[in-house]
């Protein structure tokens, strides 16, 4: 009976775009922090499987899990293969996400800007619906959105900023929504980050000089700012978001 009673104390927490990046460094962290992970990924296996075994080796369980986040039935085998393997989901971030066209609005491609608002807003909503469903009191939410939001991207992706600035509305919204219910539901904003989410890899270096700290973040600067979210010492944290964004 003590076994099982830890076992539904544990912490199990989905991470969707968790193969790379600054989802992998979430991964990684929160299984420092405790957490047993389900490492979300779209398309690199070898990549989530990685991540995983890495999980492991931090002494977590694991499973990588492929799933088109814009897509229900995939969001729901998502979190019913987490429950399955690892347990009843405590815990989301919310990390898939895509650019789409680079460049001026007037030149953007109809589609590829589809498919970006599906996935950072319709894929965030589809998660957090199916998350809120089987979550319990404790339970916990972290959006991962950008200083994007507030800087609106001009001439580079204004509607990845628009669509970021959703995920803020939407992290206040559902935070007063499932307030009662004892789920908390944060966000957070980062700034430009050393990961190969960018189509010129040295954007980050590039922008170096208008960041008031002077360099881009790195990924695990991230992934504090969510585990803490996660954790026991955010209790009264709630519809939050916090700017990870060097003073930007």
């Amino acid at each position: 009976m003590a076994e099982q009673g830890e076992r539904q104390r544990q912490r199990v927490t989905v991470v969707t775009g968790g193969s790379r990046g600054i989802g992998a460094a979430i991964c990684l962290r929160l299984a420092a922090e405790g957490h047993d992970v389900a490492v979300g990924y779209r398309s690199d296996a070898e990549a989530a499987q990685s991540v995983a075994e890495r999980v492991r080796a931090l002494g977590r369980a694991a499973v990588a899990v492929a799933a088109d986040t814009s897509d229900a039935a995939d969001v729901d085998r998502l979190f019913d293969t987490t429950a399955t393997q690892l347990g009843p989901v405590t815990g989301l971030v919310n990390n898939a996400g895509v650019s789409g066209p680079v460049g001026p609005l007037a030149s953007a491609d109809p589609d590829g800007m589809r498919q970006a608002l599906e996935v950072n807003i319709l894929g965030y909503l589809l998660c957090a619906r199916r998350a809120i469903g089987s979550m319990t009191a404790g339970g916990g939410i972290v959006n991962i959105s950008s200083a994007a939001a507030t800087l609106g991207s001009p001439g580079t992706y204004v509607h990845y900023a628009a669509a970021k600035a959703a995920v803020d509305a939407m992290t206040v919204g559902l935070s007063k929504e499932v307030a009662a219910d004892g789920i908390r539901v944060n966000c957070v904003a980062p700034g430009t980050t050393w990961t190969d989410f960018h189509a010129d890899p040295q954007r980050p270096a590039k922008i170096a000089a208008l960041v008031p700290m002077g360099r881009a973040g790195q990924p695990e600067e991230i992934a504090g700012a969510v585990a803490w979210l996660l954790s026991d010492d955010a209790s009264y944290a709630t519809g939050t978001v916090i700017r990870v964004a060097g003073g930007m």
